[in-house]
């Protein structure tokens, strides 16, 4: 095995600071597209070229080149925005992308669609809405998820508040972004630039860290490389079980590399939390592998180093022994839909957007509706790490109002969707991935519908099963945690994935692989037919799995300390 750097590792080292030429690429007037080597550094401004897969073959044949435009992804932590900063975001949405807005499985906003000329304007509109795209994609540190669904209590604004400041102490250094986008000008004379923390090359790749509040576990926490757990007593923030390791990527046909949950390796206090994850992240920075990023990210790390060496290094590098594990138990990794009045008076309203994606269609207006919301809420906005939105803090005597607007723009869907359609994810995927092998987003309500029809058949239609779709086995929809999940393998179709739990705890395992819709419903119609007849009183879909041995035991469960 080579261990040579990645081509991408060479790009960083040359990248002076993730400049790369990208001011040359964005000069190009003949081209839609940036230089090669360019568009591994604008991933860490928080932009990924990409193009119209619809079109390329009409393209080619007319000697065209790929209809290409950019996607940009926002760094916002816990998903948190104002109402004045969702206005400026549906206006950018309107101006400069493809009229929509979709919401990610990281708490962050998308904007599709962009073109290059119009690239600069439109990064410069986002950070006049005080929100920025630093390191939201690349070998850095990305959004920092925080569990949206527990506002009831006051536990949670501390717990978020440690995730904001922990976001911005973990953003990059290099003053490339606010050169090329913001027209800042370099100072003369100033102190040779550096990343303290990063490196000259960053990360050996992308780096994610969540926030779960007990009992709920939205953010899936075991599924990313760092991982937080509040632990709460007495009513206050006591500090944090710490998990690493997590992560849920993976490449078809090389079985060595899969998706993994963390490890739980000890309790932090707040004032141990920078430190800790600094430690976790130099770690990583030096012991993960820059030869090949297949198997760069700090789950593969931790298994060649071992998770009781990796510990020792974390310890050593934070100066302290990590203290014992705490008790905490997860009751769930969905969102908690409809109204919930929180500790202080004020009510929530959490609204089911399908796949994340606003926008405006017949009978359902939902970017205008939200729009509507967003002039008269003097609240704030939450994005759940479910795609779901959640109009947060409104006070009692706004809700008739907003319950208005919600009915009238058709924002109702958790009033009249089943519980599969409630709990589904699914990624862009088609046409604008370039990694994807088959449909997700375009394909998860005719998919939907079709699995409730089975339910239905069966009797089972309330039946809350948490359903994942993702284009291609990197999954950016955690499909690896779901019930039931559909990973794609070319056009039309999927490996299916089946056994995950409720609570994000347990992975799933492949029950079929490389089939087609056809014989995905003839499965699941078999599965739900077994399910109605011996399962146990409230037994869960993925759990009646296990228990029958219908899907092979788990690779990982990390049961550690969970009461």
């Amino acid at each position: 095995m080579s261990t040579e750097p990645s081509h991408v590792e060479t790009i960083k080292q040359r990248s002076r600071f993730l400049r790369g030429s990208l001011l040359e690429s964005l000069a190009d007037s003949h081209t839609g597209a940036i230089r090669e080597d360019d568009t591994a550094i604008i991933k860490f401004h928080g932009s990924y070229q990409q193009d119209n897969r619809d079109l390329r073959e009409e393209r080619r044949q007319q000697k065209l080149e790929p209809d290409y435009s950019f996607m940009i992804r926002t760094r916002t932590p816990g998903g948190v925005v104002t109402p004045e900063q969702w206005l400026a975001l549906d206006a950018i949405a309107i101006r400069f992308a493809n009229h929509s807005l979709r919401l990610t499985t990281r708490q962050a906003f998308q904007f599709h669609g962009v073109i290059k000329r119009e690239l600069k304007a439109t990064l410069q509109a986002i950070n006049a809405s005080l929100i920025d795209t630093v390191s939201a994609c690349g070998d850095v540190n990305r959004n920092v998820m925080v569990s949206a669904n527990p506002l009831l209590s006051r536990v949670h604004a501390e717990v978020h508040d440690w995730a904001r400041r922990l976001s911005l102490h973990l953003k990059p250094n290099s003053r490339a972004y606010s050169e090329l986008w913001l027209d800042e000008v370099p100072l003369a004379g100033a102190e040779p630039e550096s990343e303290p923390l990063y490196g000259e090359t960053y990360l050996p790749r992308k780096f994610k860290i969540a926030f779960a509040v007990p009992p709920d576990n939205d953010v899936d926490v075991f599924a990313h490389d760092l991982g937080f757990i509040a632990i709460i007593e007495d009513g206050k923030l006591a500090g944090f079980n710490v998990s690493v390791g997590g992560g849920m990527g993976a490449s078809h046909g090389d079985a060595s590399t899969y998706p993994l949950l963390g490890h739980l390796i000890g309790f932090v206090t707040p004032q141990q939390l920078f430190v800790v994850a600094e430690a976790v992240l130099t770690a990583q920075r030096d012991r993960g592998n820059r030869a090949a990023r297949k198997h760069a990210r700090l789950k593969y790390t931790i298994e060649k180093l071992g998770l009781d060496a990796f510990r020792s290094e974390v310890e050593t590098r934070a100066g302290f022994t990590l203290g014992d594990l705490r008790d905490f138990r997860l009751e769930h990794n969905g969102d908690r839909f409809g109204w919930r009045e929180g500790h202080d008076g004020r009510w929530h309203l959490t609204l089911r957007i399908e796949a994340g994606r606003i926008a405006d269609r017949p009978g359902a207006t939902h970017l205008t509706g939200l729009r509507e919301i967003a002039i008269v809420h003097h609240g704030e906005f939450r994005l759940t790490p479910n795609q779901n939105l959640v109009i947060a803090n409104v006070e009692a005597g706004a809700r008739e109002e907003i319950d208005a607007l919600v009915q009238s723009h058709g924002l109702d869907l958790h009033r009249r969707a089943t519980p599969l359609r409630l709990n589904a994810l699914a990624c862009v995927a088609l046409p604008t991935c370039g990694l994807a092998m088959a449909e997700a987003e375009r394909y998860l309500p005719e998919l939907a519908q079709r699995i409730e029809n089975l339910l239905a058949a069966h009797g089972l239609q309330n039946a809350p099963i948490h359903l994942r779709i993702s284009g291609c086995p990197n999954g950016c929809s955690r499909p690896y945690l779901g019930e039931i999940a559909l990973v794609g393998k070319a056009p039309g179709r999927y490996n299916l994935m089946l056994g995950a739990d409720r609570c994000g705890q347990r992975l799933n395992a492949l029950y079929r692989e490389n089939i087609d819709e056809a014989a995905i419903l003839h499965a699941l119609d078999a599965l739900f037919a077994d399910y109605a007849a011996t399962r146990e009183a409230d037994e869960a879909f993925g759990d009646f799995l296990v228990r029958r041995k219908i899907v092979a035991a788990p690779r990982q469960i990390p049961l550690e300390v969970i009461a």
